[in-house]
């Protein structure tokens, strides 16, 4: 009798220890979205490629292998991101409405509360009072994977708001207080890459092969202004840029040049999508997602994000937006 018992207490513990070793569990619950779908991916590598998560009467729940701490960006059909902080055999729970996920709630790891914390405080807040919060965030929290990223949205990729410096001043400290982390290491070396690939220095050396077999180098875009750009099928935002891309460059008979660079997991899903969309210029997709080399020697860090160069290989402008195109491409 004690044996069974200690069994059922064991198996009963096991249960309330709720995720498997070597997996992170992400549940939760939606108001105003009773069924539906929403998409993660990694920025570090922790999963391959994106994944799909159910909802189902308004709750969700999913198991991801994870073996490691890592960042997984959620991306919701209103196509805003929110990042998730995973750690192997823990969880967490979400608490959000769907009209209003700037104010989600995330429960489950410290690096979530955190998390939600600035999302929360900042929800309301003006585009410069963010940045500064953000900042106070990163030199009080510079050991959390937290700091990490919003050092990545607010100083890096944030061309708004983009400034290298101080990225560079904040990834020190950050350096400081995860000397071990692989990923402040990158980090570092993309910031050398991006201050060679800013606004006024001429496009980098580039070597990659597109979806049609052909080789592409900075030599293609010689003589021409030319776009290069992010884009992805989940991102309703880059594929508009993609298609606004290929009908200006239809009406510039030659003059102009643009590279789409895919950053889907499949490869014939980026070829899927061109062919539907009658794609008249050469698009990479190497599978490799935000780990892309190219993206990386660009100084491209997101989706969508694009760079414009002048018809003497110099990078004139950065994340221009979509309805600003034609100034650069007529």
């Amino acid at each position: 009798m004690k044996q069974i018992i200690l069994f059922l207490v064991l198996a009963l513990t096991l249960v309330s220890c709720g995720t498997r070793k070597g997996y992170f569990s992400i549940e939760g619950r939606f108001l105003n979205l009773n069924q539906g779908e929403f998409y993660v991916y990694s920025t570090d590598g922790l999963i391959n490629g994106i994944d799909t998560i159910k909802v189902n009467g308004g709750r969700f729940a999913r198991e991801i292998p994870c073996t490691r701490r890592g960042t997984l960006i959620l991306v919701f059909p209103n196509f805003s991101e929110q990042p998730i902080f995973a750690e192997p055999g823990e969880g967490v729970d979400i608490k959000a409405d769907a009209s209003h996920l700037k104010q989600m709630e995330v429960t489950g790891t410290d690096d979530n509360k955190l998390m939600t914390a600035f999302r929360q405080a900042t929800a309301m807040a003006s585009p410069p009072e963010t940045v500064s919060r953000a900042e106070h965030f990163i030199r009080d929290n510079a050991g959390s994977p937290v700091a990490i990223y919003l050092l990545r949205k607010y100083f890096i990729k944030n061309d708004a708001s983009a400034d290298l410096k101080k990225a560079k001043e904040l990834l020190e400290i950050i350096a400081k207080e995860q000397p071990q982390n692989g990923n402040v290491t990158r980090l570092k070396n993309n910031l050398n890459i991006l201050s060679n690939a800013n606004v006024g220095s001429r496009l980098p050396r580039i070597k990659a092969t597109d979806i049609a077999g052909n080789t592409i180098t900075e030599g293609n875009f010689k003589g021409k202004t030319s776009i290069i750009f992010t884009w992805a099928t989940w991102n309703y935002d880059s594929e508009n840029m993609k298609r606004r891309i290929n009908s200006l460059i239809q009406q510039a008979n030659g003059n102009y040049a643009a590279l789409g660079v895919n950053v889907d997991a499949s490869r014939k899903t980026c070829e899927d999508a061109v062919k539907r969309d009658n794609i008249h210029f050469p698009n990479i997709s190497d599978g490799m997602l935000f780990d892309s080399k190219l993206m990386a020697t660009l100084g491209l860090h997101a989706v969508p994000e694009n760079i414009i160069i002048d018809t003497k290989g110099k990078i004139i402008a950065k994340n221009v937006a979509i309805d600003d195109l034609e100034k650069y491409i007529k």
